[in-house]
């Protein structure tokens, strides 16, 4: 390495003690002993090896990769490629951010969260896609404009291929509901909060409750919040960003605003009210399923879960996310989107491209929606005729294709994982034990971020 690509990867090192830190204190030493052998090993240059390629390792999602390598194989003999599932740990972002400092990177990754993707351009790990003959065109091809913008990084290169989403929508038990549905596509705040009044149940003497309005974690993990908060902000504020950054400025907390506001004023009635639970329900039966929760915020993984496991009599559909009663125009939502990338370890980086393609043209975008059930960041997803047989044929994905055309990732930064923990910290104290005013804790949180980013 030279001076510059050292003081890169020391960056990096930094920000993966600090990761590390918020996972389990005992990986800090660990983690420095790693970092000093593996400072300045030479990157793998040998264009004879086979490219590797890592999938996530959920079983739907190895016969995708499977399937598809062996039909690059079968394509391409000349160009060896193998997958391999990500190999086990506490966490895929762990696994990743642990090959990076020891060199033992995949040469294509697909299954890597959006949002810590600026910290690996930064330290400059990845490939510029950008720089590849024709990645442009076929990505301008296949996504709007917006996306493209949204995976952009802060140096003008994109580092990313967008590649799938799971919109988070409201999972509605139309039973238990009945009557107090939305009449459109979402439900207002103010009928959604007199929905947890009709559905909520007398206590008995030892104050128990057995049925609740809907239930979303409590714990004050940064990645909780995009399950809750986030995509309810989003909704609110049609789409609106948690930072703004000028042109050679710092970027700034952009959420001290009504929106967020009303987010954490909503959700703290939610609980002050006893509307959802604040018990851990995730450690018992499923909520939704057993009918002791009557919404859910929740992504299109939950189509199969409930096919496969929910009892006859459970009646369900799906809406947009709440909004504020005097909201206008589209309602957007949280994509969580796991997108594809290149480590500049691959020999062949026009060729991992190649295989690429092949995942993410039509072809590729149907397989993914017939293995999975997630979703191809793909534009007009509900008006191209390719795909309309597959959506008729399964009416319950149809609102999150719809969905798909109204969504944001995160902030493209290397610090939005900090950003969402204090966010967490102010939503504790705010929104669950109701310590907080939301105007105080929003303010509050905003503070602290523009602290984090050097304001």
């Amino acid at each position: 390495m030279n001076t510059a690509q050292c003081t890169m990867h020391n960056e990096l090192a930094s920000q993966l003690r600090s990761w590390f830190r918020k996972v389990n204190p005992l990986y800090i030493v660990h983690c420095a002993v790693f970092i000093s052998f593996a400072a300045c090993r030479p990157q793998n240059t040998d264009t004879s090896r086979p490219l590797v390629f890592w999938c996530s390792n959920n079983a739907a999602e190895i016969t995708l990769a499977k399937e598809f390598t062996e039909q690059w194989q079968r394509t391409q003999p000349a160009v060896p490629l193998r997958y391999q599932p990500i190999p086990e740990g506490r966490s895929s972002e762990e696994i990743i951010l642990a090959s990076v400092v020891g060199k033992t990177t995949p040469d294509i990754y697909a299954n890597m969260w959006q949002g810590s993707v600026e910290m690996y351009a930064k330290a400059g790990v990845l490939v510029p896609l950008d720089t590849i003959p024709g990645f442009l065109a076929f990505i301008r091809e296949r996504c709007d404009s917006l996306a493209i913008q949204e995976i952009t990084s802060g140096d003008g290169h994109i580092y990313q291929v967008p590649w799938k989403v799971n919109p988070i929508m409201t999972l509605c038990n139309t039973g238990i509901l009945a009557g107090l549905l939305p009449n459109a596509g979402s439900y207002r705040y103010n009928a959604f909060l007199k929905a947890g009044q009709a559905v909520q149940k007398d206590a008995d003497h030892d104050g128990y409750v057995d049925q609740w309005l809907g239930y979303t974690e409590v714990r004050p993990i940064w990645y909780e919040r995009l399950f809750n908060f986030y995509p309810l902000y989003l909704a609110a504020s049609g789409g609106a960003p948690l930072l703004t950054q000028q042109p050679g400025q710092k970027a700034k907390a952009a959420f001290n605003n009504a929106a967020a506001v009303g987010v954490f004023r909503f959700l703290q009635t939610l609980y002050r009210n006893n509307y959802f639970a604040k018990e851990r329900l995730s450690a018992t039966r499923d909520p939704f399923i057993a009918q002791r929760i009557a919404t859910l915020f929740t992504g299109p993984w939950q189509v199969g879960f409930l096919e496969k496991y929910g009892d006859a009599d459970l009646r369900y559909q799906f809406y947009s996310l709440p909004v504020p009663d005097a909201h206008q125009g589209p309602v957007y939502t949280y994509a969580d989107p796991k997108n594809i990338v290149i480590f500049n370890t691959c020999p062949n980086p026009a060729a991992a491209w190649s295989f690429v393609k092949t995942l993410i043209d039509r072809p590729g975008d149907l397989r993914l929606l017939e293995l999975t059930g997630q979703l191809p960041r793909r534009k007009s997803l509900t008006a191209d005729p390719y795909f309309a047989p597959f959506l008729s044929q399964h009416p319950r994905l149809k609102p999150f294709a719809e969905q798909a055309r109204y969504l944001k990732g995160v902030d493209n930064h290397e610090l939005i994982v900090e950003v969402f923990d204090i966010i967490s910290q102010e939503y504790e104290a705010c929104v669950v034990y109701n310590r907080k005013p939301p105007e105080t804790a929003i303010s509050d949180a905003a503070k602290a971020v523009d602290v984090l980013l050097g304001n």
